[in-house]
């Protein structure tokens, strides 16, 4: 049965590598049906969950405690996911998507299967507590996941694996929220952060098909359901205004949000407790927060469903606001498990319903109501937060099917997202990261140049002695056309490079009769290997600004055996574009090894009684795979020697490779 097993794998993994067509569209259309399956799976396992805790048990406690029974049910949920993440997955804690932003960026896409089931579990077990979080986030980590691992388990390129992992993502979103095209826009604009023709369209095929699965077992979903505004006009010439000034106010209320996950995160990761009591104590907190506010609990779809009815008033949106501000940042903080998604649009339509009313109350009839501000404050505070414009216009118009609304809500969006970015830049996706060390940029579109080498690119090396006459060198330029030679020994060793340049400065100080190479030459010169890509060596040309470089041989540095000029480079990258399938696939390999080899740096901090602590360096037998850089002990840093003693409260800081990550963290989760 393995046998069998492996050569069906191995068949269709083929048919994966060679077809343009057919195998990736059938790759998509699996994954987007099984996100689909799984999203359907997560909302019913929500929904049995919150039966669990808030029916049956929250009923039973109501008795004797009254509205606080919420403090207690609450935090249980927090414990339970604190155990489950402790012992199981550490990186289930949070909303899920930095993670897969970090796989998609550091590690090809990758992402461990285990780790999405137990957060399947856990999810379901924080909101159905009652936890202030949605369910967003980890839907689009285990959609991720699950193309991740069935593109893995083919055996897939690092490019299909993440084509996977979008796929995934948007087939979650949009069997989630009933929204295929924000499905498409989010996973492109925050987790591959590329647009290519390619990517879109088996997205896309993705997400129609969860979105066919969604519509087929679950009609139209759960979301919240908006009120038609037919014919929607501004309704006076400063209503533009107003919502442009809406999204500069959403742009503050984000960028609080933001502030407030990452102090809780901070705070969390920083307090003396055992990992399975923060999430505790977080939804002990939370649960307080819900004997006045209860609408806080869980994704809060039906306050969000109240406000765009216009059925809240002004001071209850504003205290809305705030709690669930504060509710998220604790459960999601605290280490709980669920999504900043939905509670962002929670947030933005408390924030726009409340100004919306208020302007109401000032300039009656002069400005658009209520309803029309609570639906631009979803999109502008989403996108301000997550710094993705496009999915903030798209989700809104897709999930309210509200198109007329059009003009005030791209205007105040962008303004949003634009002072949110000059406020931070970072997101409520990427802050977490950037606490790490992370950087995530914008990925760069895969360069056919990394695929060839200066090898396939350089000229037959043509060197000039170094007592050569200028009079016969200037003979030479004009029989080859060249410019300029390498200078060479009777054993084509380099000496140098010669230039035109280089003789008509020399003519202008001497006569052409007393000049040798020796005379004009330049040295020393710039020279690049064999082995090295175009990219790498095209640099080299413009931080020295040469016409031509030596190339040399990598077992006799000395020797030159090459020349790569201008003239090599542009005629390689024609060849490598009439042969773009082909290369496309050498260029992802060498990016691959790149990405594999490049440094990273993992800390952690010893606690007392752990392994390293109280340890000497020289008797820490730290792995091969990694270098000991420095050791934090508050406010000093220090450099280690063998006969520096580690102490509880210390944080070292390793060096490794992209390559060697996972097994340093595993490590340092064990010694630390």
């Amino acid at each position: 049965m393995p046998e069998i097993t492996n050569k069906a794998r191995n068949y269709v993994s083929s048919r994966l590598r060679t077809s343009q067509t057919t195998g990736p569209i059938l790759l998509a259309a699996t994954i987007g049906m099984a996100s689909g399956f799984i999203a359907i799976g997560l909302r019913l396992a929500i929904d049995w969950m919150q039966l669990l805790f808030q029916g049956y048990l929250g009923g039973w406690l109501s008795g004797a405690l009254g509205y606080a029974w919420t403090i207690p049910v609450v935090a249980l949920g927090g414990l339970l996911v604190g155990l489950i993440s402790h012992y199981l997955a550490p990186e289930t804690k949070g909303h899920g998507i930095p993670e897969v932003m970090l796989a998609v960026a550091r590690h090809g896409g990758r992402i461990r299967a285990r780790v999405a089931v137990v957060k399947f579990i856990a999810v379901a077990i924080t909101l159905g507590a009652g936890g202030s979080a949605g369910r967003k986030g980890p839907i689009v980590y285990i959609g991720s996941a699950l193309g991740s691992t069935i593109a893995q388990w083919l055996r897939l390129s690092d490019r299909m694996v993440i084509l996977a992992v979008a796929c995934g993502a948007a087939g979650g979103i949009a069997a989630t929220f009933n929204a295929p095209m924000a499905g498409v826009i989010f996973a492109l604009e925050v987790i591959v952060r590329r647009f290519t023709v390619h990517y879109f369209g088996l997205v896309v095929i993705s997400s129609a098909s969860a979105t066919m699965v969604m519509r087929w077992l679950a009609d139209v979903g759960d979301y919240m359901k908006a009120p038609l505004l037919q014919d929607y006009s501004l309704a006076g010439p400063w209503d533009l205004f107003f919502f442009v000034l809406l999204g500069a106010l959403a742009a503050l209320a984000a960028h609080a949000f933001i502030r407030s996950l990452h102090l809780v995160e901070y705070a969390s990761n920083k307090a003396r407790l055992p990992e399975a009591i923060k999430p505790a104590i977080g939804g002990a907190l939370v649960g307080l927060i819900a004997i006045w506010t209860p609408e806080i609990m869980g994704s809060g779809y039906e306050t969000i469903e109240a406000a765009l009815n216009d059925n809240l008033l002004g001071v209850t949106l504003v205290l809305l606001c705030l709690a669930k501000m504060v509710g998220t940042a604790l459960t999601v903080g605290s280490g709980g498990s669920g999504g900043v998604f939905v509670p962002s649009l929670f947030i933005g339509a408390m924030l726009g319903g409340a100004y919306g009313a208020t302007l109401n109350n000032w300039w009656p009839g002069a400005v658009s109501s209520p309803i029309a501000y609570s639906m631009v404050g979803m999109s502008v505070l989403f996108a301000a937060a997550a710094h993705a414009p496009i999915t903030g216009i798209l989700v809104l118009i897709e999930m309210t099917d509200n198109y007329f609304i059009i003009v005030p809500l791209m205007s105040a969006t962008v303004m949003g997202t634009f002072i949110s970015q000059r406020i931070s830049k970072d997101s409520m996706y990427t802050i977490k990261l950037t606490q790490r060390g992370i950087r995530i940029a914008d990925a760069p579109e895969v360069n056919l140049m990394d695929a060839v080498t200066v090898e396939e690119a350089m000229a037959p090396v043509d060197g000039v002695p170094i007592d050569m006459p200028v009079s016969a060198l200037i003979e030479k330029m004009a029989a080859t056309h060249e410019n300029g030679f390498p200078v060479v020994d009777a054993e084509q060793r380099l000496l140098g490079i010669v230039t035109a340049r280089d003789v008509e400065d020399a003519l202008l100080t001497r006569s052409l009769e007393d000049l040798t190479v020796r005379d004009v030459y330049t040295r020393p010169v710039a020279v690049c290997r064999p082995e090295q890509s175009l990219s790498a060596a095209l640099s080299q040309f413009g931080a020295y600004a040469y016409g031509r470089i030596p190339v040399i041989d990598p077992h006799q540095p000395g020797k030159v055996i090459g020349v790569l000029n201008r003239h090599n480079i542009i005629a390689a990258c024609v060849d490598a574009q009439q042969r773009s399938d082909e290369m496309l696939a050498r260029a992802e390999h060498y990016q691959d090894m790149s990405r594999k080899s490049a440094m990273v740096i993992e800390s952690g901090v010893i606690d007392a009684g752990a392994l390293l602590a109280n340890i000497y360096v020289r008797d820490a037998q730290i792995p091969q795979e990694c270098v000991l850089g420095v050791i934090r002990r508050g406010s000093d840093t220090i450099v280690p020697r063998g006969s520096t003693l580690m102490q509880p409260g210390d944080e070292i800081i390793m060096l490794t490779t992209q390559d060697n990550q996972q097994f340093v963290i595993q490590w340092l989760r064990e010694h630390t």
